[in-house]
C-alpha cells in the first residue's frame, strides 16, 4: 500500500511538472481588460513587448481595445533576442537555408508569428528571410518568403520559387554575408562546442563554466556570492526585465547587431537605452545556488559560441 501511494504521488508530481513546462512553452490567449497595455501584459506573462506585437500583428501605433483577444506566445529567448534588436540592425539571410524559397500569400488573421509556427521555423528566421524587423506588420495579399524545403508539402497559400524569383518580400535589400561582418562569430553553435574556462573574458571573474544543454545554446557561469556581472562587449541595452524561465535578463546589442544575453542576475543596475562599455557593471549575482548566471550570444536570434563571440 505504501509503495502504491508513493507511486501515485510521484505520478501526480510528474503531471504537475509537465503542465508547468507545457504552459511555459505553449501559446495561450488573453482577453484585454480596460487599462491594459502591451507592457503590462508582457510583464504579466514575462515575455517582451515585441514578441506580443509579432504574435498579434500589431504596430507600435496600434491601441489595445478592451475585449480584444491576444495571442500570448510561448517564451522563446531566441525570438526575444532577435526582436529586441534595433530597427537598424541587419537581418541577414542564411544562404544555406534559402537557396530555394516559397512565396506565401498572407491571409486574413495571419501574423508573422503564426506563419513561422505554420512552417515550423523560428520567427527570427522568417524575419531574416524577408528583411523585416521587430516593428514589421503584414497585410492580406502580401507575399512572404518561407524556405522551400520546409514548405515542400505545399501548405495553403505557398508556391515554390527559386531564390531571386518574382516573389520579393517587402523591405527586401541587398544582403551582406556574415564573413564580411567584422563582428561575426561564425557558425559555431554553443551547444556543440567545447567551452574554455580560462583565457576568455567572461561576465564573471574566473567562473566555473558549463555548457547549457537543451534547446538554447550558451553557458552557465558560477561565480562568487554577490559578484559583479560585467559587460564583455560594449553596446546598447535593448531590454531588461524578468523573462519566463530565465529570471532577470539583460540584452545588449553590439554596434554590428550581435545580442549578448545575461540572465539569472539577482540585481540589475542598467536600464533600457543605456550604452555600456567593456567591463561596465550590469548587476550582481545572488548567493549560494543563485550565484550562477546564464550567458548567451545571438546573431539574428540564432545562438553562437559564447566563448568566441567578439569582446571589447
Amino acid at each position: 500500500m505504501k509503495i502504491s501511494r508513493m507511486l501515485k504521488s510521484v505520478n501526480i508530481a510528474l503531471i504537475l511538472f509537465s503542465l508547468c513546462c507545457f504552459s511555459m512553452y505553449a501559446d495561450s490567449s488573453y482577453i484585454v481588460k480596460k487599462g491594459d497595455t502591451l507592457y503590462s501584459i508582457s510583464r504579466k506573462y514575462q515575455i517582451t513587448v515585441p514578441e506580443l506585437r509579432a504574435a498579434n500583428n500589431l504596430s507600435e501605433n496600434d491601441v489595445l481595445k478592451a475585449g480584444a483577444k491576444l495571442v500570448i506566445p510561448a517564451a522563446d529567448i531566441e525570438n526575444a533576442a532577435a526582436l529586441s534588436a534595433s530597427k537598424t540592425s541587419d537581418y541577414k539571410k542564411d544562404s544555406s537555408r534559402t537557396s530555394a524559397t516559397a512565396a506565401y500569400v498572407v491571409q486574413k488573421g495571419d501574423t508573422l508569428y503564426g506563419i513561422a509556427r505554420k512552417y515550423n521555423i523560428k520567427l527570427n528566421e522568417l524575419l531574416s528571410l524577408n528583411n523585416l524587423d521587430n516593428s514589421s506588420t503584414i497585410k492580406i495579399g502580401q507575399k512572404i518568403l518561407v524556405p522551400a524545403e520546409i514548405s515542400g508539402s505545399n501548405k495553403s497559400g505557398a508556391s515554390v520559387s527559386k531564390s531571386g524569383g518574382s516573389a520579393k518580400p517587402a523591405g527586401s535589400s541587398s544582403n551582406t554575408s556574415s564573413d564580411k561582418n567584422p563582428d561575426s562569430p561564425g557558425k559555431n553553435n554553443a551547444s556543440s562546442t567545447n567551452i574554455p574556462s580560462k583565457g576568455v573574458s567572461w561576465p564573471l571573474s574566473n567562473p566555473v563554466v558549463k555548457n547549457i544543454s537543451g534547446k538554447v545554446g550558451g553557458v552557465q557561469l558560477t561565480g562568487k556570492d554577490n559578484e559583479s556581472v560585467v559587460a564583455v562587449r560594449e553596446g546598447t541595452v535593448m531590454y531588461t526585465g524578468v523573462y519566463r524561465g530565465f529570471g532577470e535578463v539583460i540584452f545588449i546589442q553590439s554596434k554590428t547587431g550581435l545580442i549578448y544575453s545575461y540572465s539569472g542576475l539577482n540585481k540589475v543596475s542598467v536600464k533600457k537605452g543605456d550604452y555600456v562599455v567593456f567591463g561596465a557593471e550590469l548587476g550582481k549575482t545572488g548567493r549560494g545556488n543563485d550565484s550562477s548566471i546564464k550567458f548567451m550570444v545571438f546573431q539574428n536570434g540564432m545562438p553562437v559560441n559564447p566563448a568566441t563571440a567578439p569582446r571589447g
